[in-house]
Order: structure tokens, then C-alpha cells, then sequence
């Protein structure tokens, strides 16, 4: 992977148009995922959470250049890690339950390293940056001491595999 490097403004998380144009499509085209841009100012399809939030139907990923890159992470490891039959009827909410909703999170941190000049430690700090929360203060200390069942959940359903690095298959 080549370092480029990516910046938004201090304090602030990073956004789609803060990483390199079609690097998320072409990560999330490994994984089966199409990222559908939708022009400024235009409400997100089948976001769950409103405002500049991702959204989700089937395989598609809804979003705009202001959509945070974490939610754009978070919203297609939901649909990677939800069944087919799931998947297919997916629109807006992903539901599932909290192992699952754990998974998404560990996996979502891993595909960060997998975007240029984004990487793991720098989605963790969005993360916090925009709530998320996670019982030991913040999602670095969540994903070094207690990711270990999102870990193996993500190898039993075929995400990751046994040495941890993602398959780039979505579970079936």
C-alpha cells in the first residue's frame, strides 16, 4: 500500500472527499459493495441516522463528500457481515444483534488499514471523536483488549481469516 497521506481539519473527523477519489469504491468493489455518490446537499437514501450519514440497501452504500468515512466504513461492514437473506432485503436498517454489531466495529477499523493514509489508529480517533462508545473509554483500548470475540466471529463467518487479515468475502 502506498502512504498518502489524507487530512481534514483539526478536531474534525474525516470525510469521503478527504480520501483519495474511488479509493472507498474500489475497496468496497473487493468486497461485492457499490458506493453510490449522491450530490450535495441531496438526502442520503436509506440512512438510518439522517443528516450526512451512510446509508444502506442490498449491496449499495449511499453517501455524499461530506459523509463522515467512518459511517461509510461502518454501514458496509454491516452489510458484509450480515447473512445473504439479510442482505438481499436490507434497506436502512441493518439490524442484528450485539456480537454482530461488535464485529462490524473491529471490522470496519481493519479495512481503514487497507485506504491510504487513512489506517486503523486514525478511524479509532474518529470514532471517538464522533461517540462511539465503548465500555473501556475509547475505541484503541476496545479494539487492543477487547475485540478478541469480534475477532473470532469475524473468522467464523469468513471475513477474516485465521491469521486475521481480511478475506474480502462477505459472509454467506
Amino acid at each position: 500500500m502506498t502512504a498518502v497521506a489524507v487530512a481534514a481539519a483539526p478536531g474534525a473527523v474525516l470525510r469521503l472527499a478527504d480520501v483519495p477519489r474511488g479509493a472507498v469504491a474500489a475497496l468496497l468493489r473487493r468486497w461485492g459493495l457499490e458506493l453510490e455518490l449522491v450530490a450535495p446537499g441531496t438526502p442520503i437514501p436509506h440512512s438510518y441516522w439522517g443528516e450526512s450519514e451512510a446509508g444502506i440497501a442490498s449491496r449499495r452504500v449511499y453517501a455524499r463528500a461530506d459523509t463522515p468515512l467512518h459511517s461509510v466504513l461502518h454501514e458496509a461492514c454491516h452489510t458484509l457481515c450480515m447473512d445473504g437473506a439479510r442482505r438481499e432485503s436490507l434497506e436502512r436498517d441493518a439490524g442484528g444483534d450485539f456480537d454482530e454489531e461488535n464485529a462490524v466495529c473491529c471490522l470496519q477499523i481493519l479495512l481503514a488499514d487497507e485506504l491510504a493514509g487513512v489506517g486503523a489508529e486514525r478511524l479509532m480517533l474518529d470514532m471517538d471523536r464522533w461517540g462511539y462508545t465503548f465500555r473501556l473509554g475509547s475505541a484503541r483500548r476496545w479494539f487492543e483488549y477487547e475485540s478478541a470475540d469480534a475477532r473470532a466471529w469475524l473468522v467464523r463467518h469468513g471475513l477474516l481469516d485465521a491469521a486475521g487479515r481480511p478475506t474480502f468475502a462477505a459472509r454467506t
